[in-house]
Formats: structure tokens, sequence, C-alpha cells
């Protein structure tokens, strides 16, 4: 393990692989967090979109993953995955859905990164956020495995300890049982020296304390369930509100997603109307931050998407 931010963490995996496994390609969901493409975009290797969500069902496009994997992609390609509250859909895979993808991995002998920025925000327990990555490191390292390139976890601390600008996380490394990780530990500190030469300390000293101390740690994990259930709070509040004014419409994706955000389902030209009539502000995607919300102001959001969305020009 290596002690780097989380977007740094993806960069470093990003060069490693690409001069020491050469990868033929990258798969990259769509959509995804954005730097995924930038930092990939600076190596060599061909980046394929795979499908992730669809828009019309406003759901997982497990199917067309899937199929993509099974079609397009060779042993030592690298796929990329949210280990939980998927950016920027607020969509996650079931652990049946995991396990179909694990073996696709397995079968094809796929390269796993975990990009793992928000765990503990998807279930409010971190332990939970965690199964994905966990499951996929015990079928990947097993005995009847041993040709598995292994997987690696970039992990943030930004969102679930607070530490906004701190360039808080780690870098985690499995490697198959018959290689040792000494070689890429060096290797990757070099890297390291190039980039930053060191991190900064004092966030994750912060974040060594609190993991460390048995109170702390129970603290931080109280806080992380109420940050959760205020964020499933605020989405069901907004459900209710826009199904209140708007009865015949169906809202139901913005309860059922999960995590910090959720892709609405409003194009651009309802959220240009929102941020230059109401002062809302979204993505273009439609992605909107749903830790925005709050008991103040979550009626006038409501009010105002539907006023966008039906062409209406003035909040009632």
């Amino acid at each position: 393990m290596q002690t780097v931010s989380g977007t740094g963490a993806n960069h470093i995996i990003a060069v490693f692989l690409a001069r020491h496994m050469r990868p033929a390609r990258v798969f990259i969901p769509s959509p995804t967090w954005v730097n995924h493409h930038s930092i990939w975009a600076q190596t060599n290797v061909s980046r394929v979109e795979y499908p992730y969500f669809t828009p019309k069902t406003m759901s997982l496009e497990l199917d067309g993953m899937l199929s993509t994997l099974d079609d397009q992609a060779e042993p030592n390609d690298v796929l990329i995955l949210q280990a939980c509250a998927h950016n920027p859909t607020g969509v996650d895979l079931s652990r049946a859905q995991w396990a179909q993808v694990a073996d696709v991995v397995k079968r094809k002998k796929l390269f796993v990164i975990f990009d793992s920025a928000y765990q503990g925000f998807a279930t409010g327990d971190p332990e939970n956020d965690a199964w994905a990555i966990r499951y996929f490191t015990e079928q990947l390292m097993l005995d009847h495995e041993p040709n598995s390139p292994g997987l690696c976890v970039a992990q943030s601390f930004s969102k679930n300890f607070g530490l906004y600008g701190e360039r808080v996380g780690a870098l985690h490394l499995v490697v198959p049982q018959h290689l040792s990780p000494q070689g890429a530990l060096s290797e990757w500190k070099l890297l390291a020296r190039a980039e930053y030469s060191n991190p900064p300390c004092f966030g994750a000293r912060i974040v060594e304390s609190i993991l460390t101390d048995n109170v702390l740690r129970a603290q931080w994990q109280r806080d992380l369930l109420t940050m959760n259930l205020r964020i499933k709070a605020m989405r069901s509040a907004l459900r209710s509100n826009l199904e209140e004014h708007d009865p015949p419409s169906d809202w139901s994706h913005i309860d059922s997603q999960i995590g910090m955000f959720s892709y609405t389902g409003l194009d651009v030209a309802m959220v240009t109307r929102l941020r230059t009539e109401f002062h809302i502000y979204l993505l273009p995607s439609g992605r909107a931050s749903i830790c925005g919300l709050n008991e103040g102001n979550v009626r006038y959001v409501a009010d105002a998407i539907i006023q966008v969305t039906h062409q209406v020009t003035n909040v009632g």
C-alpha cells in the first residue's frame, strides 16, 4: 500500500500498467468520473468505453457491459470499476451482478482497477461498501487462478473523512500468489517521487489517528451513517416533492440511486434554465449533488425542476 491521493493513485496505476503490463486497451465505464479518461489519455493504451448506464430506464446497463467485455477484451487488458456510490450516476451493481462481472474478468484474465472514492456513502457502512473489492480479491487470488494478473485499488479519503483539499488516499496492489509485490512497490515509489515527491502528511495522520483508535473509529462510522441517512432523506424529500407537483411522472430513480450524486434525467436545456432562471447548478449531463439539498431548499429545487421540465416560466 502506498499513501497517495485518489487522483494520484489512479495516475500512478495508469503509468505503471502502461509501462510494465502493456495492455492493449483499458475499458472505462460510460459515463464515469471525467479524470479516468484524462489520466489514461496520457498513456499509449487505447481507451474503450463500455456501457454502464441506460438513460431511457435510468438503470444499470449490465448486458451491454458484459457483452462489450466478452466481445472486445483480451488477457491483460485493464478494466476500471467504481467500488460503490457510482459517480456520476448513483447506480451500483448488486452482489449478484458483481459476481457476473467477476466471472468475465476471470475468464478473460483482465486486470481490474477499483476506484473507491465514496466508501461508506453507499450503505452507511464502510464494510458493506468494500464488499465488491474483497469479493474480486478472493475470486482472483484463488489457487486455481494462478494466471490472474491481479488488481489495484485507488482509494480516496477526501469525502468519507471530510478532508477535501488534503489529498489523502491510498493505493493498494493485490498480486498473484507466485509474485512478490516488492518490485511494484519500488517502481511506485519512483513514479511518486517524479510526480509529486511526497504527499502532504497532515491529512494522512488524521486518518491514521482515527482508524487506529477504537473510540474515534466508532465515532467516524456513526458519522458516516448519519451522512448516509441524511442523503437518503434528501432523496426521498426531493422525489416526494416532485411527484406531489407532477403526479403523472415517475421520479423513483431519484430514490433508488445511492451516494452523493444523482443522474436526474434533465437535459442540457433544462439544466441551463435551472442555472439562469433559478440559480440551481447541475452539470450539463444532469448530474446533481444531493448533498447540496436541505430541508430549507428541497421544495424550491423541486418546484424549479417541475418548471423547466414543463416549460413554465415562473416558479409558483
